[in-house]
């Protein structure tokens, strides 16, 4: 049994990232588990404890953070978001492959912390116009949560511009390919970061992006 790698994503709410995750996670359901993080935001209808989140008080986490017990965390719309070491060290002890759904400084963070064991995948939508339209097409976002999703996005995009960790950038236009390109690059521990900068769908992005005062 080789090394144990971790996929962190990251990229804008549409980009397909929870979808593929769970293809991923499909394909080798031996070898691959989601990380559960823990949380300090109430449960919502059908979620459950420790396969969903780690339920826990304001208090409880912040004990736990004191203490030096979260690989990452962040605080998001008022409330924590966390993935303990023990739960990343399990996962490892069991062999697993783990895949996190994470913002890029909790990326980041899994970087400093497990190096090359560490897969930091930006994953793109096939365009700005199409992020705007799934966004839009949810029918659940309020313009207020639209546009803060797209300035995030735009943010994300440039945290990866200005990232001294190496990154692959994967555009998400077809399922069927994205989950092949990623099987590809989980299965080659040296596979070649891309090159963000000179990448043509990370700046028609940003370009785009820049451009839509939304994302201001």
């Amino acid at each position: 049994m080789g090394a144990t790698r971790l996929l962190v994503f990251v990229g804008p709410s549409g980009a397909g990232k929870t979808t593929i995750a769970h293809r991923l996670r499909a394909a080798r359901p031996d070898r691959r588990s989601f990380s559960v993080s823990h949380t300090t935001r109430p449960m919502r209808p059908g979620e459950r404890e420790g396969e969903d989140y780690h339920f826990v008080t304001r208090q409880a986490f912040e004990a736990l953070r004191d203490d030096g017990g979260f690989a990452e965390w962040a605080q998001v719309h008022g409330n924590f978001y966390g993935t303990s070491v023990a739960e990343i060290e399990r996962l490892r002890s069991a062999g697993q492959d783990m895949l996190f759904d994470i913002d890029i400084q909790g990326a980041h963070s899994l970087y400093r912390l497990y190096g090359d064991q560490t897969l930091l995948c930006f994953l793109l939508p096939p365009s700005w116009p199409v992020l705007v339209a799934r966004l839009l097409g949810r029918g659940t976002e309020t313009d207020e949560t639209v546009r803060r999703r797209l300035r995030t996005a735009r943010l994300e995009l440039q945290g990866v511009l200005d990232s001294p960790a190496p990154w692959h950038v994967v555009v998400n236009d077809a399922l069927d390919r994205t989950h092949a390109e990623l099987e590809a690059r989980l299965g080659d521990p040296v596979a070649p970061p891309s090159d963000v900068h000179n990448h043509p769908a990370v700046r028609a992005f940003l370009e785009d992006a820049l451009a839509d005062p939304r994302a201001v």
